[in-house]
């Protein structure tokens, strides 16, 4: 074989080796479909910069659509979009909370006076509670005027307190602040319980109301049928 010969099939090998990864990437060449600055739709192998924000699909090379990544939206449409979602995030969990109650009311009760029954239960305990409160307030404020009598009448004698006796007295009118706080609690929590259980009572009845809407209904469409 001549040199000629052998630099020809060598110069030959080298280019079906260069075109084999050509082909090769040609059937895995992924295609581009958009809209340029004039509005017209283009294909090509990839998008140019200025397009992107247009947004644009992706094809295969038998031309189609693999993907669709949507355009770039405004700041506007972005803040009325997260609004929305919002919006729809929240109804949602109104939808589920509801539901929730409306489950729950009907697994418990039966008729309203069963909600009353246990308003009265729930507000009776907290009631007992806050009556104890008042009654170790009224004890102990007749400690502390015990106490402050003593010390007044040593030293009207002349004497001195003695200072356990003062200490005595304070904690006796820290214990009031504490003991008068709680009332406080106890007063919030009877308010929040008798509003919460009114609501249950509310919701029961429009519940109940509902279930014999749709009986009423049936019961006149199955007559006039």
């Amino acid at each position: 074989m001549t040199f000629r010969a052998v630099t020809l099939r060598r110069a030959f090998v080298w280019a079906l080796l260069l075109t084999f990864p050509a082909v090769a990437d040609a059937k895995e060449q992924r295609l581009y479909r958009y809209r340029n600055a004039e509005g017209n739709v283009v294909v090509g192998f990839q998008v140019p910069v200025e397009s992107v924000k247009g947004g644009y699909e992706v094809l295969n090379n038998k031309g189609m659509v693999l993907k669709v990544v949507p355009r770039e939206l405004t700041e506007e449409e972005r803040k009325s979009k997260n609004a929305e979602e919002r919006q729809q995030q929240e109804a949602r969990a109104e939808q589920e909370r509801l539901r929730k109650w409306d489950e729950s009311l009907m697994l418990r009760y039966s008729v309203v006076a069963d909600i009353e029954d246990a308003q009265r239960r729930a507000l009776g305990d907290l009631r007992v509670r806050m009556s104890i409160l008042n009654n170790n307030r009224r004890a102990t404020k007749r400690q502390i005027e015990t106490y402050q009598a003593q010390a007044a009448d040593t030293e009207r004698a002349g004497g001195d307190v003695k200072v356990e006796r003062l200490r005595a007295i304070e904690q006796l009118q820290n214990d009031i602040k504490t003991i008068e706080r709680d009332i406080e609690t106890r007063k919030l929590e009877i308010e929040e319980l008798s509003a919460s259980y009114e609501a249950d009572i509310s919701r029961f009845e429009m519940l109940r109301e509902a279930v014999e809407l749709r009986r009423t209904l049936s019961i006149k469409k199955s007559l006039s049928s």
